[in-house]
């Protein structure tokens, strides 16, 4: 996953995944992660994944696309650590997780509204 400020790259963070790690999101309850261009939308600080930033998944084109096949793309995509006492039960479902330290350093350096570039 890139930060991105002015269309440069500012951070760059490997993500771990759901159960359904391969390909872009296309559903709700897919377990999958969007890839492509967002936003960090909202911020959580009481997360039970210690803290957490959302996406702005879905965007325009996964909106038209779940249109166009008659399905709910979902939500509540979220960038988080890996602190939670279940993790090992439920992990991800289609959000991105990074270590603890990440998601401090992540959460200090960049304010809602800052693009991110989730890729595989």
């Amino acid at each position: 996953m890139d930060l991105l400020r002015e269309g440069r790259v500012i951070g760059r963070y490997r993500i771990d995944l759901g159960d359904a790690p391969q390909g872009h999101k296309r559903r709700r309850g897919d377990e999958r992660t969007p890839e492509g261009e967002y936003r960090i939308s909202d911020r959580n600080p009481s997360s039970a994944f210690h803290l957490s930033l959302q996406a702005s998944y879905p965007n325009e084109r996964d909106r038209r696309w779940a249109r166009e096949l008659g399905v709910d793309p979902g939500g509540d995509i979220m960038i988080h650590g890996g602190s939670a006492r279940w993790w090992r039960e439920d992990w991800t479902d289609g959000c991105a997780a990074v270590s603890d330290d990440e998601i401090e350093e992540i959460w200090r350096r960049v304010p809602t509204g800052t693009p991110i570039r989730i890729q595989p």
